[in-house]
């Protein structure tokens, strides 16, 4: 998922709500169930990827599904925070962002191939490594991405580096980086491996000419959250269905233009330790606030 800056007003608005949120649980089978997606803020667009998957999420639950289209990632959160919500799929920083402001519930993971992010300098640069990043001049996609912000952070720290100021790092999107990349305006980049990919197929390029100087592990899945309100043992089985039934609903999450990326990806258990990493870096640059509980 590509992720758009939300720091700071979100924080006000999640806490804003929480004062009129209804905590009573449903102990029946909700004749509906409504689904938001927290980086899609139009619903023509909600429509066009997730109809298929809102068909077969629909078919695999056994009940009815309808899109509840959000205009703000801040909006997605407290619309489950206020019971306006049932079922959120979001990102890793999303997760804990929400994890943090509301009792929802992770129900599922999914995976991404190849979700990781990377460091890369142009070829005959000195810098060989992140260490060697200190006094010079970053490039990184959006605040709160986690492959285009927090994953390429996450690596200036397990260098050794403070990322408010060792280095300068400049917030430019996911094509202001690329381009400031490569026009030399910068001393290095950091992105998805999939951006990265991205770069070298339009630039008729290989990885000599844009060395990769650090790489992370794979990154935290995306969630499938599930609000609190929702009976416990209906939760249970709610996951039990989405897990036994994964190849047709991911075949249907990746047939939307911009769900490509699941093509490949599982349903997997989402265990809130694997979001630690997300919450150091958020600490470390400062917003530690934003995921305080």
């Amino acid at each position: 998922m590509k992720r758009r800056n939300f720091l700071g007003s979100v924080l006000l608005f999640i806490t804003s709500c929480s004062a009129t949120t209804n905590n009573s649980e449903i102990e029946n089978k909700p004749e509906i169930l409504r689904f938001a997606v927290t980086d899609v803020v139009e619903e023509g667009k909600l429509k066009r990827d997730y109809e298929e998957f809102r068909t077969a999420l629909e078919e695999v639950l056994a009940t009815k599904i309808e899109f509840f289209p959000v205009k703000s990632f801040g909006m997605a959160a407290a619309a489950l925070q206020l019971n306006q919500v049932d079922l959120l799929l979001a990102g890793p920083s999303e997760y804990v962002v929400i994890n943090a402001r509301t009792n929802a519930i992770p129900l599922v993971g999914v995976t991404r191939p190849n979700y990781r992010a990377v460091i890369a300098v142009p070829a005959g640069s000195p810098i060989k490594s992140a260490v060697q990043l200190q006094g010079k001049t970053l490039a990184l996609s959006d605040i709160g991405s986690t492959s285009g912000h927090l994953g390429p952070t996450k690596l200036l720290m397990e260098a050794g580096l403070d990322p408010q100021s060792d280095l300068k790092i400049l917030m430019l999107g996911d094509n202001g980086s690329l381009e400031n990349f490569k026009q030399g305006k910068v001393d290095a980049w950091g992105g998805s491996a999939v951006d990265y990919q991205y770069l070298l197929d339009t630039e008729d390029a290989s990885e000599n000419d844009f060395p990769i100087i650090a790489k992370t592990d794979l990154l935290p899945s995306d969630v499938i959250i599930v609000s609190n309100n929702l009976d416990s043992v209906l939760v249970k089985e709610y996951k039990n269905l989405l897990v036994n039934n994964q190849d047709k609903l991911i075949n249907a999450l990746a047939k939307g233009e911009s769900t490509k990326k699941y093509k490949g990806s599982k349903l997997v258990s989402a265990n809130d330790s694997d979001y630690d990493l997300i919450r150091d870096v958020y600490k470390a640059i400062g917003e530690g606030d934003l995921i305080s509980q």
